[in-house]
């Protein structure tokens, strides 16, 4: 019986990368609520007192960013100028262009499609808005498909922020991070090893009382209890103090926490992030599909994990190249089931967007405690009506 561990992190909505990710999607939610066919790559920076929003928007609509950004940091918990920045008094910088049109011409009419030959709608001929590689994964370890290291670490993160705000725990902050440690026993998940939560904290709260309502209010409501042992360790503000935090003393930026926002490090990523972006970056739909592909396979039962990797050149619509691993635990060869993905789903960006309804305000939701598995947001990309499809064609 081979035994190994594998450890997963997560980040609560107010840890500053996280803030600026919120950030360029709730911008990208309010220009596409106004004009479905915006093209938004919305990035953002924050500091002590500071939001910059810069990037590339073209659009026939008017957001008021300043508006978006202060409501944001609100809705998080900045709303006290203690905490280094707040809704209602952060400095809000914006420095905006509009797409290259180098970039517009390979967009909006792909590279295939040049000679004038239009034979369907024209969205479904968009070319890929850069080139570069997606991955998708799904394994059995959760209800979701997801892996169980990444899965524990957002529920603990986001119920950090709910005990946070429904004033269970009424002496945090926004700021905090999570990680859980999985031990594996033949590639199977047995038990938690080790919980890590560093938590944000008024300056009067003593350590022993936070390690105390972490463990009952946060690790008990959200980690099963046959999965928690007499052998689990805790770290719980290891540091011992944790007052001063969120972008006061850690600058935050968009898309540096590609790996939260997937699978935890469990499968690879092409490294491409994904808040800001609208869906003819391929960097987020092509990401979506290939997660898409991936649980529809483990839901078929073609296999107990499986990763996907579909991957585009700038301009043009259909895929270079599609790649399905199953790491051994596929009941049918490789080659039959990328053979039959390829024939079940339109990979082409447009056709991604159109299937996936992609052009809709959905983006904000995704921004904190992942992207993937997200199944009680009713995301497209979620479902599992792929899998009979595949199976129809092996």
């Amino acid at each position: 019986m081979r035994k190994h561990t594998f450890t997963s992190e997560s980040v609560t909505e107010g840890h500053p990368d996280k803030v600026c990710d919120q950030i360029s999607d709730a911008i990208l939610d309010a220009i596409l609520e106004k004009d479905s066919r915006s093209r938004v790559a919305c990035e953002t920076v924050t500091n002590t007192g500071l939001v910059l929003v810069t990037g590339e928007i073209s659009t026939s609509s008017y957001v008021d960013i300043p508006a978006v950004v202060r409501s944001v940091l609100t809705d998080i918990g900045y709303n006290n100028p203690e905490y280094g920045i707040d809704g209602k008094h952060a400095a809000v910088i914006t420095a905006i262009e509009e797409q290259s049109p180098d970039i517009a011409l390979g967009v909006d009419k792909a590279f295939e499609f040049k000679d004038g030959t239009m034979t369907d709608s024209e969205i479904e001929h968009l070319g890929a808005g850069d080139q570069g590689m997606m991955f998708g994964f799904a394994c059995d370890e959760t209800p979701e498909l997801m892996p169980l290291p990444i899965s524990l670490a957002h529920a603990l993160s986001k119920r950090l922020a709910e005990v946070r705000k429904k004033g269970i725990v009424p002496y945090l902050r926004p700021d905090g991070k999570t990680q859980v440690t999985v031990e594996y026993e033949d590639d199977r998940p047995v038990r938690v090893d080790t919980i890590v939560i560093s938590t944000q904290h008024d300056p009067d709260a003593t350590n022993a009382q936070i390690r105390e309502d972490m463990i009952e209010h946060v690790v008990k409501a959200v980690i099963p209890a046959h999965l928690l042992d007499e052998k689990t360790k805790y770290y719980i503000n290891p540091t011992g103090r944790f007052v001063l935090g969120g972008p006061a003393v850690d600058s935050g930026l968009t898309g540096r926490k590609i790996i939260v926002d997937t699978y935890g490090g469990y499968a690879k990523h092409g490294g491409g992030a994904f808040s800001g972006k609208d869906p003819t970056k391929v960097d987020r739909s092509g990401a979506y599909a290939a997660r898409y592909i991936a649980k529809n396979i483990v839901a078929a039962g073609l296999a107990r994990k499986c990763e996907v990797e579909i991957a585009y050149a700038i301009g043009m619509a259909n895929p270079i190249s599609v790649y399905v691993d199953t790491f051994g635990t596929g009941t049918e060869d490789e080659q039959k089931i990328e053979r039959a993905v390829i024939e079940s789903i339109d990979l082409r960006p447009g056709a991604i967007i159109r299937d996936f309804d992609l052009r809709k305000p959905i983006y904000r939701n995704l921004a904190a405690y992942g992207h993937m598995g997200r199944e009680e947001l009713g995301l497209k990309f979620e479902e599992r009506d792929l899998a009979a499809k595949i199976l129809s064609r092996l």
